[in-house]
């Protein structure tokens, strides 16, 4: 374990803190680097949770994809966004729709407009944040898409972005920026390789529940579930802490987070065992709930691996979309059964499914309840739906596989 005394840093007028037990996840600065506009994950932090009066407005860009799987940067920070105060969504093919509404079926006030210009118009001011909320498996942008970005730019806009072309690597955003005197903000850009960590076992020594919530294929709710998840045990009075592991829960503010996919292989599952080892460290929570990535079956992806053996879960929630039919952006690739992951899940992580979240994709309330009753029955365990039904089923699912967390409180709120 590495320790280093609290440094001070200077930010806009802020003083920032940062105490660096191990690799801080909370700001991800160490004590030889200087908060500057290429400190992308730890700037944002330290932007929002250090001397911020109100929080910062912003707009979300998801042309022709909010709603859809490649659009789920966009689509969680519209569920949940504490460090933004979204403005509109830019997306043409749902121009006029209340986002919330089209998302959810649930309206949330904040609108979905066809261009950039039209969304600063309606809103009466520019923005201080242009987040790109479009996560395509490709991780580049389209030449549309960066001609929306410079538009930004240029009209005095921070940038977000979460793919993992990182802009303040290109000389045309470099040169953009420098000239509006903007931030580019690349969530997916990893520290210098001389500060990530391999793994060392320390996270064994994590002596409260690890939960992870993982799936049968990427853009598939994991994220969603895991967030109400954590908010459904905090009403109930645990001491909760959420690890997250994409680019969305960075976005979305989450104190312990990592972009899993952008760290080399080797330090993959140390990057993630030194967040949550910090984390029970500093918050000595009840329960530690972590968000996985892709699928343990999917072969394109290697990062669910790395969430398993950096966390060595106590249990999982598996995510499951009954009606979809192949991976996504994989038209030829199966889904796998529910039966088929959980037994791969457990061999693996050597640990047990203590519970099946579905995603209601293309499926009528009649089907929800005939799935949840069906794989109840198949496999013996809770089985809910996040958003569809009450968050007291997923309290449920985490009670029931460790007793001793309701001990605490005596009735289910």
């Amino acid at each position: 374990m590495h320790i280093h005394p609290t440094k001070y840093y200077s930010f806009r007028g802020v003083i920032v803190s940062v105490n660096t037990l191990y690799s801080d996840p909370y700001f991800s600065v160490f004590p030889n680097e200087r908060i500057h506009p290429n400190t992308q994950r730890g700037l944002l932090n330290a932007y929002h949770c250090c001397g911020s009066e109100t929080t910062p407005s912003a707009v979300i860009f998801c042309e022709a994809n909010f709603t859809k799987t490649d659009g789920k940067t966009a689509n969680g920070l519209i569920r949940y966004s504490p460090k933004f105060r979204i403005l509109s969504v830019i997306d043409s093919e749902k121009a006029g729709l209340d986002s919330g509404y089209a998302l959810d079926g649930e309206y949330n006030g904040i609108p979905i407009y066809a261009t950039l210009t039209e969304s600063i118009e309606m809103a009466r001011e520019i923005p201080e944040y242009f987040i790109f909320g479009i996560a395509p498996s490709s991780g580049v942008l389209s030449t549309l898409d960066r001609q929306v970005i410079l538009e930004a730019i240029d009209l005095g806009m921070n940038i977000v972005n979460g793919l993992h072309e990182y802009l303040n690597d290109d000389p045309e955003f470099i040169a953009a920026s420098r000239k509006a005197g903007v931030v580019i903000l690349d969530i997916r850009k990893p520290r210098a390789k001389r500060n990530l960590q391999i793994f060392s076992g320390i996270v064994n020594h994590v002596d409260c529940p690890k939960v992870v919530i993982m799936g049968t294929d990427c853009a598939i709710g994991k994220r969603t579930t895991a967030t109400k998840l954590v908010s459904a045990l905090r009403q109930y009075g645990l001491n909760v802490v959420l690890v997250a592991t994409g680019q969305t829960g960075v976005i979305q503010g989450a104190p312990y987070s990592l972009v899993m996919d952008s760290i080399p292989a080797q330090f993959c599952p140390g990057e993630l065992e030194a967040v949550i080892y910090r984390a029970y460290e500093v918050e000595k929570p009840d329960i530690i709930i972590i968000e996985g990535q892709g699928a343990l079956s999917h072969p394109a992806f290697s990062t669910s691996s790395m969430i398993i053996r950096g966390s060595a879960p106590n249990a999982v929630i598996l995510q499951h979309a009954p009606c979809r039919k192949y991976r996504v952006d994989f038209d030829e690739m199966a889904m796998p059964s529910v039966a088929s992951e959980i037994e791969l899940i457990e061999l693996f992580a050597h640990a047990k499914v203590i519970g099946i979240s579905i995603n209601h994709e293309g499926m009528e309330e009649k089907e929800i309840d005939e799935c949840i009753y069906h794989y109840s029955k198949e496999f013996a365990i809770p089985v809910t739906d996040a958003l569809k039904r009450s968050s007291k089923f997923l309290v449920h699912m985490v009670l029931r596989a460790f007793p001793k967390l309701a001990k605490q409180i005596p009735i289910l709120q």
